[in-house]
C-alpha cells in the first residue's frame, strides 16, 4: 500500500503541548506499521456481513458449501468465493467427501472475539 507525502498544508501547525507523548506514540507505530497494515485487512475482511454470518454459522457444527449457501440465500459459486477468503487467512479447515465439501471453524480466538463483539454490541443497543 503506497503511502502518500505530506503536504506543508495538510500537517497541523499548531505547536505540541506534549512533544515526548507525540515522539514516543510516532515511534510505536513506525515500529508497527506491518502489524497495523495487517490488522486492517483482517477487518476488511471481517467487515462483510455474509463473512460474519459464515463464521458464526460454523461456529456451531461443520457444513458443506451448499447448506452454507442455502443459510446464506447464495449461490453456491458466491459462497464458495466468500469461503475462499476466509480459508486463505486460515480461519477455517475444509475436508473433501467426494463430491462434496465440508468447512468447519478453525480460530477459536477468532470466534471468542467475534461472540465477545456480539455481546458488547447487544448491550450497547439493549
Amino acid at each position: 500500500m503506497a503511502t502518500h507525502p505530506k503536504k506543508q498544508h495538510d500537517i497541523c501547525n499548531v505547536p505540541c503541548f506534549n512533544q515526548n507523548k507525540v515522539d514516543t506514540l510516532r515511534n510505536r507505530f513506525e515500529k508497527q506499521q506491518s502489524r497495523l497494515f495487517e490488522l486492517a485487512e483482517f477487518y476488511k475482511l471481517l467487515g462483510n456481513s455474509t463473512r460474519l454470518k459464515i463464521l458464526l454459522a460454523l461456529a456451531d457444527c461443520e457444513l458443506c458449501v451448499c447448506d452454507i449457501a442455502h443459510v446464506l440465500e447464495l449461490s453456491t459459486a458466491a459462497t464458495s468465493h466468500q469461503l475462499k477468503l476466509l480459508r486463505d487467512k486460515g480461519w477455517l479447515k475444509m475436508r473433501n467427501d467426494g463430491k462434496m465439501v465440508y468447512y468447519r471453524l478453525h480460530s477459536e480466538d477468532l470466534l471468542k472475539a467475534l461472540k465477545g463483539d456480539l455481546k458488547m454490541l447487544q448491550a450497547k443497543l439493549g
